[in-house]
């Protein structure tokens, strides 16, 4: 089964209803909701939700989404060897370093599924806009 490592952008779109972002955001999370991917997040990815979400909502409110999310997402673990090659990375945003060398490390991340391909340029591994991953999901 693909495992993926689903980036704050695609979920905030989700989440905020960003449009024309939200709908591929909402269909990537329904794949996770019924197992027919493996979704990922980090920490981070998860503290960075939080935190905007905060904004606009009370804890209580942040805290019940998130713990939806949590029922159908994996979260993947940060370490001091992530953290090592991230900061030693040619990734221009620590961020975006940390959730790749996260997915890297992990070893069973097959793709990174995010609207900000050109910050993952120095990825090892696949990444893709949720856009494109759907339709070659589709075809699958």
């Amino acid at each position: 089964m693909t495992k993926i490592l689903i980036d704050t952008d695609v979920i905030l779109d989700f989440f905020f209803d960003r449009k024309p972002f939200s709908e591929n955001s909402s269909r990537v999370l329904a794949l996770c909701e019924y197992k027919e991917i493996i979704g990922c997040l980090t920490p981070v990815i998860l503290s960075n939700v939080y935190y905007l979400l905060r904004k606009t909502a009370t804890h209580e409110k942040v805290i019940d989404k998130l713990k939806i999310l949590m029922s159908i997402i994996e979260v993947l673990v940060i370490d001091k060897d992530v953290i090592m090659n991230a900061l030693n990375s040619p990734f221009k945003d620590f961020e975006d370093a940390l959730q790749n060398y996260t997915a890297e490390i992990n070893n069973e991340v097959d793709i990174i599924i995010t609207r900000n391909i050109k910050d993952y340029k120095n990825s090892n591994i696949g990444v893709m806009s949720p856009d494109n991953y759907l339709a070659i999901f589709s075809k699958n």
